[in-house]
């Protein structure tokens, strides 16, 4: 099988043999992409033009039915989404779920928001400034949306929801998306992709995607184009310095690398309900996605007194995690990815172990069978202990993307946050605390540093989404290392797509332009 990309509103094959996308489990190839020989001036073309102009003249409300009707076609293909999951990605159920119902649950969240912006096309902002010595001129800022396209270039780990929420995201805002899925688990994207336009119930143009090399499309981007990257911090910034990319101004927002921390605070004991609850979220970072998640905690800051009774917590929960095929459902941990994959996460525990001793894990799960070991790409959830992290530096610089993490202790919510900000800015932080002053201290310390900051007390319990799960409701992204980026967030989100302008003008010019825009806050 050869996926195909969805380019000026044709599927259209590459004239190249294209990259091999293997089954993690087995070794097998199971697909090919390539986009070879593919024209994409003329496809961010076609998307700016045709798709473009059918998105805008769509209202919010329209383009929020779009979305809904987009998110019934996934629900109705939903069980052949899994398999391809379990097959190109090594995922669980439970990872499949996070993966495939989040980008369901992201199209129906933007779907509500377009319903709740009515049927105007342009935002006013509410409130006004008076310019003049007299009450007759004023200024109000407007949101319209760009004549471009948002080129979308998305990671491995999540085909599903990487898509659909940077998608929803831009259609709501009015702009039409040219997708490029990771080629290693491209599968899945092409196949939802697919369906979609088969239904028939997207314009032309205002859905595109590129399966397999995307070599060119930075080249074919303009003044309105916009650009959501998740990857690394290297391609993030090839990204950013790319000629034509900083010739034209062209917007773009980085999620990158990111070695985030969970904290356990000074109040929390080993015979406590959150240290208990902090256990039992670290042992979920060492499974769900066999770690491979962006957001997922690579550090987990603990009270000196309390680091060995946590580590063996830990360890003890993750031995009874069974890791292998995703066929059996008793399986907790899969593969990574790809053999790439593996040999990376390996590289990097070998550099994590000489600051950190190697608590449990580091190697190929002990109780998989033979058959898997040498084919396919798996880690044993891996645990290190740092005892002097003041003194290391991989720990804190090295993020290995499969389930491992370090432990190591803290002095005090203020060393606790010092060593955090050691990661250089993360997309998420988690801290389990009772305490009202340690959240305060935490939050006002930590607050630059993260893109999002879970608290979880034992009034929230079992009650909260998980350190890594991310919501479209909160923004998603972080600063410094994290690439600076921000998306999601509501109505947040669409700031990357519209351009807010400044308008000056009597209460009559305000009154003429109300009668098309939705008053709200982005």
């Amino acid at each position: 099988m050869k996926l195909e990309s969805l380019i000026a509103g044709e599927w259209t094959p590459g004239s190249g043999e294209g990259r091999a996308l293997v089954n993690p489990v087995t070794g097998e190839t199971v697909a090919h992409a390539d986009a070879t020989g593919l024209d994409f001036a003329q496809a961010m073309e076609f998307a700016r033009g045709t798709g473009g102009a059918a998105l805008r003249a769509m209202s919010f409300a329209e383009r929020g039915k779009l979305l809904r009707a987009v998110a019934d076609v996934l629900v109705a293909n939903r069980d052949k989404y899994e398999e391809i999951a379990r097959i190109n990605s090594g995922n669980t159920k439970v990872d499949a779920s996070i993966d495939i119902d989040g980008g369901i649950g992201t199209l129906k969240f933007y779907a509500r928001i377009g319903q709740s912006l009515g049927d105007a096309t342009t935002i006013l902002e509410a409130g006004e400034d008076q310019l003049a010595k007299e009450p007759v001129f004023f200024s109000r800022h407007l949101w319209t949306t760009r004549p471009g396209v948002a080129l979308q270039i998305n990671a491995f780990n999540f085909p599903s929801w990487g898509l659909w929420e940077k998608i929803a995201v831009a259609t709501i805002a009015g702009a039409p998306s040219m997708a490029k899925p990771a080629t290693a688990t491209a599968w899945l994207s092409h196949e939802m992709m697919r369906d979609v336009i088969a239904a028939g119930i997207v314009p032309a143009g205002v859905f595109n995607m590129v399966c397999g090399g995307g070599e060119g499309l930075l080249d074919a981007v303009g003044p309105m184009d916009s650009i959501a990257f998740t990857g690394s911090a290297d391609t993030g910034a090839l990204v950013r310095s790319h000629a034509n990319v900083s010739a034209t101004g062209v917007r773009v927002t980085i999620e990158a690398d990111s070695v985030n921390a969970t904290i356990l605070g000074p109040d929390v004991t080993p015979d406590s309900a959150l240290f208990d609850l902090a256990v039992r979220e670290v042992s979920k970072a060492l499974s769900v996605k066999a770690g491979q998640l962006c957001t997922n905690i690579r550090r987990v800051l603990v009270p000196r007194a309390h680091l060995d009774a946590f580590t063996e917590s830990v360890a003890a929960s993750v031995s009874r995690f069974k890791t292998g095929d995703p066929v059996d459902e008793a399986v907790r941990v899969g593969p990574l990815v790809n053999k790439r994959q593996q040999q990376d996460a390996f590289d990097g525990i070998a550099k994590l172990s000489a600051e950190a001793r190697i608590v449990t894990g580091g190697d190929i799960p002990a109780d998989l069978d033979s058959g898997l070991a040498g084919k396919g790409a798996f880690v044993a959830p891996t645990l290190l202990s740092c005892a002097e992290p003041h003194a290391a530096k991989a720990v804190h610089a090295i993020e290995v993307f499969g389930p491992c993490a370090t432990a190591m202790p803290h002095d005090g919510i203020a060393d606790a946050a010092d060593l955090a900000i050691h990661g250089g800015g993360s997309l998420a932080l988690s801290l389990f605390t009772n305490d009202a002053q340690t959240r305060l201290h935490a939050a006002s310390l930590l607050g630059p540093w993260h893109g999002r900051i879970m608290m979880v007390d034992e009034e929230t319990g079992r009650n909260h989404t998980g350190h890594s799960i991310v919501m479209p409701q909160c923004t998603h992204g972080g600063p410094g290392r994290a690439g600076g980026g921000e998306e999601l967030g509501g109505l947040r989100g669409m700031r990357l797509h519209m351009q807010r302008s400044a308008i000056q003008g009597s209460h009559k010019a305000f009154e003429a332009l109300s009668g098309g825009a939705a008053e709200a806050a982005l």
